[in-house]
Parts: structure tokens; C-alpha cells; sequence
């Protein structure tokens, strides 16, 4: 193993080494072994929740209460890695956990007992807080909904608050080897390593927030090494792809890389576009910790497939922690049928159509009420693109009808199912059916997120059945967040949709000659980083690329307010779209309820530039 006394600079500062094996619950199997088999980690870290994954791992508990955690953590990735790990010294940190820590930190110790190693296993918990529903209900002024501003729901699945590194620090500092939590911020589990081995304390916010975003660049796993990268093309080995690794000096700066030998790549283009996935204000991104500012960091380029990254700034956290709690709300189901042949588009549409009047029809014999949803979008004419599809309809002659909707009752939902494949016999030629055979009907899980005060959860460490105490927070917390608004954001006014005129030494180009993008998700709001290719093409950017123009642009998919932020240490802009994704991940009806494509879709807006400036800047048209 690379020794954590030594740099390639020759000196004797201290770097730490963290290797990111999953981005999610499903993640590849490969990540783990390829960072130990590597010899360039100290640490091994693991995210695996997201908000969908929480209900998931609730209803799996109910079945069987020793269930309720990632089981790919103990029967995939440490099964793999178990003897490397306790060989080589590496601690691993996880917030595999899920609804059942204790749960997942028992099968991890009979995996070790079975291989035959003595293992000290953490268990970091109180992030539920359930049992507080009832007394929030009551509480004044009532909660809301961070994003709609709705009322707290009747009938609430899971309630996890978002908890922060300090457990982890300090099941580290206890000596344990392992460390499993619950729901914890994403970035917490670098984040408390790193507070673990440079000795941070709360108040060092700057600090806080280096190992907060070197948390968040390695959080989704070969996002960090040329994954979603947009010049996707330019990305070597995708089968054998490296995991990311950083390593971490007590000043808070860091170095991306990834084991020597693997595919992949690593420029600052690729580490902009994750810094900017999935946060909000880059200004203000709040985590538990730590209130973080990304605006002034710089990323470079320090040797093949290696980028140093420095300048997060940071200040006192809110007085809360986020809370993301999920309820049902009636039944959901998508169907899909792929159909052949001239007017393939009309088709699927008209078929679509007459499905969805068919089975309306129906429910009103039965008695079941109308559709809460639907949506009806036609795969492969670019339907996403809306009303800047470049698709001639009436060439395209093979689509994928997808149909998805939402009702209150299982059974409405259940009829919906069964008359969906014969419309292959009853009306369009071409209809090849149906794929993967009847659409099932599972609830509709909706995310609710809210602000609670830290105050009513107490974070808890676990080593043995002995609790660590943690020690007492001594820093200050900032204000909490305004509060929300229950009424819909407006969207951006749009400007005059006649175009002016090029001007002559002009030309339009799309603007992915002129940037990169990447977009992600947080409940209804997608945001979308965009990064100029060349510092002189920003003024350029912040002229054409407002807020205006890009609400108009998403206008058939962006429905709230778009905001433009600034952030100047990377050349770059970070778009926050507000009631962008039909309801958000796990109550949307969108083939892209995640957003992911929101970015490409922005990458074809049209740009004015002098063709003579992109080849100064040995940019092509």
C-alpha cells in the first residue's frame, strides 16, 4: 500500500487516501475490488441511499426485521474485499445501513467470523425519527415541505433525518474498522475520515468544507472519472473504468485519481462537472457541518489522470438538519409498446391515446374516478426535446409508446395493465407488443422533505452493544433557511421569441462547442452545471445563457423559476430549475424522472459566435 507519510513531491506532509466503491445500491460489483486490489487506499467508502432506496429497504424490514440494509455491502462488496481489508490495514466507512444499521453490522460480523477475522464494527444510528412524527404534527408553526410547502402527510413511511460526519469521526477515533451508518449526507462518510485523521474540529469550516466537496466528488463513484462526462466520446475503457481515489492533505486540498492501469479519465472538466451535480446555490450548499462555498474553488490538471483540487470555503451550519420522510400516495404503473412501420409516431400516439380513453371509460362504469396522472411520451422521437426535436415524425418509422400513470386504487391501475396489450391486435400495424409482458402496479412513493431542529435527534455510536460518546458541538450554527413559500414559483419571464438577426461575423452553434453540462436531481428541481470549454468564452455565456433564455428553452419541461449562479473559480454557471421533473424521482411519470437528460437537452441551445473566436480557441464549429 502507498504509504500515507510520503507525497510525490518528496516531502514528509501527510496524505490521506480515500477510495469510492459505490454511487448507489446496485452500483458495480467491480469498485471495491479495484480500489484494495490497487495498494493506493487507506480507507474504503461506500454511499448507497438515496430517498427511493430508503422506502425500499422500509418494506423489506417489514417483511423480515433483520433485513432493512444494502445487502450488496456484506454479500458482494465486503464478501470480495474482507481478508485485502483486514490485511492491508484499510478502514472502511458506509452508510450501508439503511433502516437497519444493527442489522447490517450483525451480517457483517458473521461474514467475518465465517472468514475468520476479528473485526471492531461501528454503528452509527438515530438518524430515524419516526417516533417524532406525532409531536411535529402539533408543533407551531406547523411543518412544511421544503419545496411545495405542503402539510406534513397522514401516513409516513420513513422519516430520516440527514445526519452529519461527527459519528463517524468519532467511531473512527474509538478504533473501530469498520464503520455502518444510516441515513447520513452523502459526503459525510469522507467527510468523517478526514476529521478522524487531520484532527478537525467543528469550527474549522473551511476545512469542513474541503473534505465535504472531496466527499462529494467521490460520492458517485466513475461520475468523478469520466462517467456522464459530456465528451462522453473521449473516455477511454469503459469496461474496465476506475473508481475514484483522493488524496487528502490536512489543508483541506486534494488530488483526484483513480488506480493505475484502469480506463477512464481525469481532467478538470470532469471534476468541474461533478462539483456542480446536484447541489443548489454553489454558494451555499448545506450540509450538516458545515454551510460550504464552492464559488472560488480551482481544479488543475497535476500529472495523467490526476486533478488537485482547493479553495472550498465554508461557514457555521444551520440550527436543522434536512429531513427526507416518504409516504404513499395511491398506486403507479408504466407500460410500453414498441411499434413498426410508416407513421410509427402517430401511431404510438393515437394508440397511447386511445388506450388512456379506453380504460378512462371503464373506470367511469366501475366507479374507480379518474386518472390522478398520466403521462404519454413517444421514445425515440425525442419527445424529451419538445419543441426543439430535430426528428422528422413522419421518417421515423420504428417508436416506443410509454405510457405511465398514477390512480388511487390498485385495481383501476390493475385494469389499465390488462388492456394495454391488446391494443397489438386491435388497432396499429406494427405494434410488436408489449417486451417485458404486463406492466405491474406498485404504490407510489412520494419524497417529503423538512427542517427539523437538531435539538430532537441525537446521533448515536456503537461499538460491541458500548456506546461512544460523542464529544459536545461547540460550534456555531448560522440561521436556519427562510422559510418556504407554499405558493408555486414563477417562472422566469421569457423573452420575445422571434430571434434577432445574426449579426454578419456571426454563426450558430450548439452550446456544447461552447461548454460542458451536467444535471442532476433534488426532488422537483433539476439543476444543470455548465462550464465554459474557455475562460475567454464566459462574458460570451453570461451574455446568451440567462435565466430568461434557458426558462424558455425548458419551458415545456421546467414549469417553476430557473435561477443562474456564478462560479467563478471554474468558469462556470450552476442553473436551479424548480418544478422541472413532474413531482421529482419517485413520483414523477417521466421516462427521466432524475433529470440526467436535462443537461444534453440544454447542450442544443443555439449560440452566436464569431467562428474566428472558436478557432483562436482551437474550438471546432
Amino acid at each position: 500500500m502507498s504509504s500515507r507519510n510520503s507525497n510525490d513531491d518528496g516531502n514528509s506532509e501527510r496524505i490521506v487516501r480515500i477510495g469510492g466503491a459505490s454511487g448507489f445500491w446496485g452500483d458495480s460489483s467491480v469498485g471495491a475490488p479495484q480500489l484494495v486490489g490497487s495498494g493506493q487506499i487507506d480507507y474504503l467508502v461506500f454511499d448507497y441511499l438515496a430517498e427511493l432506496t430508503m422506502s425500499i429497504l422500509a418494506g423489506a424490514r417489514l417483511k423480515k426485521p433483520e433485513l432493512g440494509y444494502a445487502t450488496d455491502f456484506v454479500s458482494v462488496a465486503m464478501k470480495a474485499v474482507l481478508k485485502d481489508v483486514a490485511e492491508q490495514g484499510i478502514r472502511v466507512v458506509s452508510n450501508a445501513g439503511g433502516v437497519n444499521p444493527q442489522g447490517c453490522a450483525d451480517a457483517l460480523a458473521a461474514l467475518a467470523a465465517e472468514q475468520g477475522i476479528a473485526l471492531k464494527i461501528a454503528v452509527v444510528s438515530g438518524d430515524d425519527v419516526s417516533a417524532l412524527l406525532p409531536q411535529l404534527r402539533q408543533s407551531q408553526p406547523p411543518v412544511r415541505e421544503l419545496q411545495s410547502g405542503a402539510a406534513l402527510p397522514e401516513r409516513v413511511l420513513t422519516a430520516n433525518a440527514y445526519l452529519g460526519a461527527r459519528p463517524i469521526q468519532a467511531a473512527l477515533d474509538a478504533g473501530a474498522q469498520v464503520v455502518i451508518t444510516g441515513r447520513c449526507v452523502d459526503s459525510a462518510v469522507t467527510l468523517g475520515v478526514l476529521m478522524h485523521e487531520f484532527r478537525w474540529q467543528p469550527g474549522d469550516f473551511d476545512l469542513l468544507a474541503a473534505g465535504s466537496l472531496a466527499g462529494h466528488i467521490i460520492e458517485c463513484g466513475c461520475q468523478a472519472t469520466g462517467g456522464l462526462h459530456t465528451d462522453w466520446d473521449t473516455v477511454p475503457d469503459w469496461p474496465n473504468i476506475g473508481y475514484p481515489i483522493v488524496e487528502c492533505r490536512a489543508d483541506g486540498s486534494f488530488v483526484v485519481t483513480k488506480p493505475a492501469g484502469t480506463g477512464g479519465k481525469l481532467v478538470p472538466a470532469v471534476v468541474g462537472e461533478q462539483m456542480l451535480y446536484e447541489i443548489g446555490d454553489p454558494a451555499a450548499y448545506l450540509l450538516p457541518d458545515v454551510t460550504a462555498d464552492f464559488t472560488q474553488v480551482r481544479i488543475a490538471q497535476a500529472g495523467e489522470h490526476r486533478v488537485r483540487v482547493h479553495g472550498a470555503r465554508g461557514r457555521a451550519p444551520s440550527a436543522s438538519y434536512k429531513v427526507s420522510a416518504t409516504h404513499v400516495d395511491g398506486f403507479k404503473t408504466a407500460a410500453q409498446l414498441t411499434i413498426v412501420g410508416f407513421d410509427a409516431v402517430a401511431k404510438a400516439r393515437r394508440t397511447g391515446e386511445a388506450i388512456l380513453a379506453r380504460t378512462g371509460a371503464l373506470f367511469t362504469r366501475y366507479g374507480f374516478g379518474p386518472y390522478s396522472g398520466t403521462q404519454l411520451e413517444v421514445l425515440g422521437a425525442e419527445s424529451c426535446y419538445g419543441p426543439h426535436a430535430q426528428t422528422q415524425a413522419q421518417q421515423i418509422r420504428e417508436a416506443v409508446l410509454r405510457l405511465a400513470v398514477t390512480h388511487p386504487r390498485k385495481d383501476a391501475l390493475e385494469l389499465f395493465a390488462r388492456e394495454v396489450a391488446p391494443a397489438g391486435t386491435s388497432w396499429s400495424p406494427g405494434t410488436t407488443g408489449a417486451g417485458g409482458g404486463r406492466a405491474s402496479v406498485s404504490p407510489s412513493i412520494r419524497q417529503y422533505a423538512f427542517l427539523l431542529d437538531k435539538s430532537l435527534a441525537e446521533a448515536r455510536v456503537h461499538i460491541g452493544g458500548e456506546r461512544i460518546e460523542l464529544p459536545r458541538a461547540e460550534a456555531p450554527v448560522a440561521g436556519d433557511l427562510p422559510a418556504v413559500s407554499t405558493a408555486p414559483s414563477a417562472p422566469a419571464k421569457a423573452p420575445a421569441t422571434d430571434a434577432a438577426p445574426l449579426a454578419p461575423d456571426t454563426v450558430e452553434v450548439p452550446l456544447i462547442r461552447l461548454a460542458w453540462a451536467r444535471s442532476g436531481d433534488k426532488g422537483d428541481t433539476s439543476n444543470i452545471g455548465v462550464i465554459a470549454r474557455h475562460p475567454e468564452l464566459l462574458p460570451l455565456l453570461r451574455e446568451q445563457l440567462t435565466e430568461a433564455r434557458v426558462a424558455e428553452w425548458l419551458a415545456h419541461l421546467v414549469k417553476g423559476r430557473v435561477t443562474r449562479h456564478d462560479v467563478p473559480g471554474i468558469g462556470a454557471f450552476n442553473f436551479v430549475c424548480e418544478q422541472a421533473l413532474g413531482g421529482g424521482g419517485m413520483a414523477s411519470l417521466r421516462n427521466d424522472p432524475l433529470g440526467k437528460g436535462m443537461g444534453q437537452i440544454l447542450l442544443a441551445i443555439p449560440m452566436r459566435v464569431n467562428p474566428a473566436e472558436l478557432a483562436r480557441l482551437s474550438l471546432p464549429l
